[in-house]
């Protein structure tokens, strides 16, 4: 079983939450309440292997009093009730009017923390995660919510594309090759990933768009190739759309001209 570990932060201790997650319910006192919750803008958190990330939970409260703000910010991951995201407790409301506020949290998660935040393969812990919070209004009434929202924590993904020769005459064949890989958390490296649908995508030279010419199955290790005839000069890309628990990722361009 691997060692537990809480994590000392700058400007208080921060434990990593290692409690399952309980039965949706909201109980407190009063009438102050969360209206609604954004994570991360909406998007998607992507994690890697080695920057840290910091996203925001911005939620709104509402009380006849007015707000006072935030005493606890938890979330989760829905499947198994881990977590590897932690908050240092501080927050910050902005008043919209005399009874709503925003008040916003922000999460971070260090990589480098994650093997030691489970008993399991923590690659287990991405996928779809909720939000808990408990609210405090001006005149002392309190809320304690659970389930206020739903989002995705991904990994993250490289995908190069290679195009070989860059130079050719029309109606040539090239190969363009690339390689799926995500991260690991457990080792902190990207490993290919296999058997994932790819997208290889064109744009004209001056077009403003590209389309998909074709979907090709990753190999071994991730990897890609296929061959492709040459009708015009422009740019060939690799597009990979997600799985629950997988970023999205579009390759960079590569450009390849006539002779």
């Amino acid at each position: 079983m691997r060692r537990r570990t809480a994590w000392a932060a700058a400007g208080g201790a921060v434990a990593l939450m290692l409690t399952t997650a309980t039965g949706a319910h909201a109980e407190g006192r009063g009438d102050v309440r969360v209206v609604k919750t954004v994570v991360n803008g909406g998007g998607n958190v992507i994690v890697g292997t080695s920057k840290t990330i910091h996203y925001p939970i911005d939620i709104t409260v509402k009380d006849d009093s007015g707000v006072k703000g935030l005493t606890h910010v938890s979330t989760f991951n829905m499947a198994n009730g881990w977590s590897f995201a932690t908050w240092d407790g501080d927050s910050s409301c902005t008043k919209k009017s005399a009874t709503t506020s925003v008040c916003r949290a922000t999460m971070t998660i260090d990589p480098a923390w994650i093997a030691d935040s489970d008993d399991m393969d923590s690659n287990k812990v991405a996928g779809v995660w909720q939000v808990n919070a408990t609210v405090k209004a001006k005149d002392g009434d309190y809320w304690i919510s659970d389930h206020i929202a739903e989002y995705k924590v991904k990994r993250a993904v490289q995908l190069p594309t290679v195009i070989a020769p860059e130079e050719v005459a029309k109606g040539a064949t090239v190969t363009v090759t690339g390689k799926l890989s995500r991260a690991n958390w457990e080792d902190l490296k990207y490993h290919g990933f296999t058997g994932q649908q790819v997208k290889l995508q064109f744009r004209p030279k001056g077009a403003a768009h590209y389309s998909t010419v074709k979907t090709v199955t990753t190999g071994d290790a991730g990897k890609l190739a296929t061959k492709v005839t040459i009708t015009s000069a422009g740019s060939w890309r690799w597009y990979f759309p997600g799985t629950t628990t997988t970023s999205r990722k579009v390759s960079a361009g590569e450009v390849l001209n006539l002779k």
